[in-house]
């Protein structure tokens, strides 16, 4: 390289202490704010620049950055980059394609703990000095039927967890990959039978116009009396009015929710973290006005399940590791 300047927009604190470490020999510029028209001209002279998904990097900008050889992305999505004009511009452009997958999955038995066992309610109860198991009997996990409704990366990491719990699982997902069943012990099904046979029903599909209302009045009809629904994808996955006359009808037994479909758009679960997202999106206001909040058998955490410490951690290894490949000509996590 010509000169040896990386400039990190979008950045917390605590980041900038690892960014330093990692490229000591360069010259870096920190930024808290996303890519600004004020703030460009600042880095102009940058061969390297990492931004998150706030930072709209469209052709105005990126013509303010002659020098510009590489974006790094802080992301697992890329379309906040003109990857039209950065081809153009032979700009590389890398993401961070994964990074939450295990923790996602953890927080959903962390949800489905919590039902099966009214691990709430009993702390309520004991806070409240209440020490009776009055209304506090659970079940095991052992013996029931998971399904798991798309069997990417997240799901995978949930069908290996719930063999741990020795459960049964039933697997839907558009694309079927026979290998990868028999290694991990589920079987595919359609999403009907699904429905009609799992104690407990877990969501991990992307949200889009064919998953949208995945789960409505039109289906939810099928699902086994008694079951619980775990939601810790998208909140518009769900109709949300089909799922509370579930609840009321006693279709459904109960649901653990990190997601609901009043819930503001978002690109990334990062984004939640940013000291902006509060001034667009008031969650905690969504939640005390949601119809789904005051059910004992309901229970939502404020999508907080990519929230760990070490898949944030993931999200600047491989951002480091993205950069450092690029510098030795080996490019990885390549998009365009």
């Amino acid at each position: 390289m010509e000169n040896k300047k990386i400039a990190f927009f979008e950045i917390e604190d605590w980041e900038k202490e690892y960014f330093t470490k990692e490229f000591s020999d360069f010259e870096i510029s920190f930024f808290n704010e996303p890519v600004l028209k004020e703030n460009i001209a600042l880095v102009k002279d940058c061969q390297i620049i990492s931004v998150f998904a706030n930072s709209q990097l469209d052709k105005e900008a990126l013509l303010q950055l002659p020098e510009l050889k590489m974006i790094a992305t802080r992301s697992t999505g890329f379309d906040h980059i003109d990857l039209q004009e950065t081809k153009k511009k032979g700009v590389l452009v890398c993401n961070v394609p994964n990074y939450g997958e295990n923790t996602v999955a953890e927080h959903t038995f962390a949800l489905i703990l919590n039902l099966s066992r009214k691990i709430y309610q009993s702390i309520s109860k004991t806070k409240k000095g209440d020490f009776s198991l009055d209304g506090l009997r659970g079940f095991d996990l052992k013996g029931k039927t998971i399904g798991v409704v798309g069997l990417g990366n997240i799901g995978q990491h949930v069908a290996r967890i719930a063999n741990g719990f020795e459960m049964q699982v039933l697997g839907f997902d558009i694309n079927e990959d026979k290998k990868l069943s028999k290694k991990l012990g589920f079987k595919y099904v359609s999403l009907e039978e699904l429905l009609r046979n799992s104690d407990i029903i877990s969501l991990h599909v992307p949200y889009n116009e064919h998953t949208h209302h995945l789960i409505n009045s039109s289906n939810i009809h099928l699902i086994k009396r008694g079951s619980y629904l775990i939601n810790t994808a998208r909140g518009g996955i769900i109709e949300t009015e089909a799922l509370a006359k579930a609840l009321g009808d006693g279709i459904l037994a109960g649901a653990g929710l990190d997601v609901l479909e009043e819930e503001c758009f978002i690109k990334e679960e990062k984004e939640l973290l940013s000291k902006e997202f509060p001034k667009k999106c008031d969650l905690k206001t969504m939640l005390q006005n949601h119809l789904l909040m005051d059910q004992e058998n309901v229970i939502i955490t404020p999508h907080n399940a990519f929230n760990s410490k070490e898949a944030l951690e993931r999200i600047i290894e491989t951002t480091v590791l993205n950069i450092k490949s690029f510098l030795k000509n080996k490019p990885i996590n390549i998009i365009s």
